[in-house]
């Protein structure tokens, strides 16, 4: 179970954790390649080995193979999967993400609804298990860089962990995601099972960042709302 406190993680640095709260906590999540068993990072989702245009008609033409897979055989999860990936990588290209900032474009944001339309009906076949990279391009194209839906976020990630096992870094993510789409009693849950799974000399420092995160995001929400409330210490988990 996700929240099995029983269970022992792996332990991670502390490098790694603080990068990702900071990458998380700017915006950007790069997960792919963390805390699994897939190598790359998110550009590495984008290419292909190959350059420009070739590039591009290589991935339109993975596109469309993959659209005629889920067309043969609409209930196959794997299908569904590789047309996630498939349109994933495209959304990417030619535009679709600022080379400055990391943040998909209004153009990558448009494809983007094309690979969120493929998640829904990969999610809705119940995978088991679940393709872990899948669901990591999706924590970020469901990220404030990308679509901005933080509670789809929260479960493409709870299904990398479910896949990838305890992992703090991993947990750290997920608490920041949970509390970005105002999930506090879940990102409290998470936030605990990060700080356990931490080197003990790291729980402090690392309990007080994502207890920032949680303000933030509180803020973040009060402000949309046009309230100020602001969680106190007493709100907040401060075990370990």
């Amino acid at each position: 179970m996700l929240f099995d406190l029983r269970g022992r993680g792996r332990r991670r640095t502390v490098q790694v954790i603080y990068l990702s709260l900071a990458i998380l906590m700017g915006g950007g999540l790069v997960l792919f390649g963390i805390g699994g068993n897939v190598s790359g990072g998110l550009f590495d989702a984008f290419s292909d080995g190959s350059g420009g245009g070739d590039a591009n008609a290589v991935l339109e033409r993975n596109v469309a193979d993959a659209e005629a897979a889920t067309q043969r055989n609409p209930q196959d999860p794997a299908a569904w999967a590789r047309l996630v990936k498939a349109r994933f990588q495209l959304a990417g290209t030619d535009g679709g993400v600022d080379e400055n900032t990391g943040a998909f474009t209004a153009k990558g944001r448009e494809r983007l609804r094309g690979v969120e339309r493929a998640w829904d009906r990969y999610v809705a076949l119940e995978p088991d298990p679940p393709d872990d990279t899948v669901a990591g391009y999706m924590v970020q194209a469901f990220s404030e860089t990308g679509l901005d839906r933080p509670a789809k976020a929260v479960q493409a990630m709870e299904m990398v962990i479910d896949v990838r096992g305890d992992n703090s870094n991993l947990y750290s993510q997920l608490a920041v995601l949970a509390y970005q789409a105002g999930q506090n009693r879940k990102g409290d849950l998470a936030a605990d099972k990060a700080v356990e799974l931490a080197n003990p000399a790291d729980r402090k420092m690392l309990r007080e960042n994502l207890q920032q995160a949680k303000v933030r995001a509180v803020a973040d929400q009060a402000s949309q709302a046009g309230t100020q409330p602001v969680p106190t210490p007493s709100q907040t988990s401060t075990s370990g």
